[in-house]
């Protein structure tokens, strides 16, 4: 079969389609563009996973908290308070303190197979009531010490971002001061306050010296101070509460009483605060911190670590709730905690 000819320009600049290729012997090549391509076809991915469904059972205290893990870049999490999600939550969050001593407060439907129990408690063993029947109660523990399934320390440094706002060390126009409430002479606290103030001035606030102050009254003065006794109501393992974080967030130099300085240096680093333990007696502790006050070099080396970190702060709650369910999409095999009481409370 012949066809006419057609006097036709082809502008080829642009063309994306590969030339005609014709066997030499062919004759009978066709004019037509032969398109042999294979196409790609990309098909996007559905995420078919459902999503991690977190309950909480009773709000800690009485006090709700903001239901969302967008902070924290965990993606696919509900967290919720509806207990008509009971059969379908992957795990339940229950506050110790907030535990009925005779379990009255505790689901009474059976656990699904799937569900993971979660006991969260972030107060010291010496402020929380050792209640027995939960002692082989739970699949996973929340608190402040490392070593529980989903660690939860009341803060933590992370690196430092190059927008993040450039660390300033604040106006101080006091040497020492304190902060409490809870007191009792038998306290080693109370005992190291009363005979360290013989020797330096610490300017004391909060309702035990009938001086009660607002949050706002609370960060301006940590900050107006260039030492601040972070000392700790009982002693424990990891129990660093928000008594060292928060004056190193605001530029204030932490004197801290509680674990080690070897579990302190854990968490933070170890030019970063002053452990009472490294002194004899509260005098040495006192002439210490008048030597740091004439000497600004060795005062302002206490800020190094801010070149390097920063304080986040966990969120009461909504932290426990989110690094739970973060825990449970990485986690997915069966888990159960024995022996919560021994572990605990020794």
């Amino acid at each position: 079969m012949k066809f006419p000819s057609f006097n036709i320009v082809v502008d080829r600049s642009h063309q994306s389609c590969p030339p005609v290729q014709c066997a030499a012997a062919d004759s009978n090549c066709s004019t037509e563009l032969q398109h042999n391509h294979t196409q790609e076809i990309q098909v996007e991915a559905v995420d078919t996973e459902p999503d991690t469904i977190v309950l909480i059972w009773m709000w800690p205290f009485g006090v709700d908290f903001e239901l969302s893990c967008s902070k924290f870049h965990i993606k696919k999490c509900q967290l919720t308070d509806d207990k008509a999600l009971y059969d379908k939550a992957h795990a339940v969050l229950f506050h110790h303190r907030d535990i009925y001593g005779n379990l009255d407060n505790m689901p009474k439907e059976p656990r699904p197979w799937f569900q993971k129990w979660v006991w969260y408690n972030m107060e010291s063993p010496e402020n929380s009531g050792l209640i027995p029947e939960l002692d082989d109660l739970f699949n996973l523990t929340s608190t402040y010490r490392l070593d529980s399934n989903v660690p939860v320390p009341y803060g933590n440094l992370e690196p430092v971002k190059p927008e993040d706002e450039r660390f300033k060390l604040p106006v101080k126009d006091k040497l020492v001061c304190w902060i409490v409430s809870n007191w009792s002479p038998e306290y080693r606290r109370v005992q190291f306050y009363n005979e360290m103030k013989n020797y330096i001035e610490i300017h004391i606030y909060g309702n035990a010296f009938g001086n009660r102050i607002t949050y706002e009254d609370y960060t301006s003065i940590v900050a107006s101070c260039k030492f601040y006794l972070a000392f700790e109501n009982s002693l424990h393992h990891d129990y660093l509460s928000e008594k060292i974080y928060t004056p190193m967030k605001l530029g204030t130099v932490p004197v801290v009483m509680g674990p080690s300085r070897q579990n302190y240096e854990d968490h933070v680093p170890g030019d970063s605060f002053i452990h009472v333990d490294d002194f004899s007696t509260p005098k040495e502790l006192a002439d210490r911190l008048l030597y740091l006050d004439k000497n600004e070099t060795e005062y302002t080396a206490y800020f190094d670590w801010t070149n390097r970190f920063k304080v986040q702060q966990s969120t009461f709650g909504t932290t426990h709730a989110c690094e739970t369910c973060r825990y449970l999409q990485r986690n997915k095999g069966y888990q159960a905690f024995h022996g919560l009481n021994k572990w605990y409370w020794g």
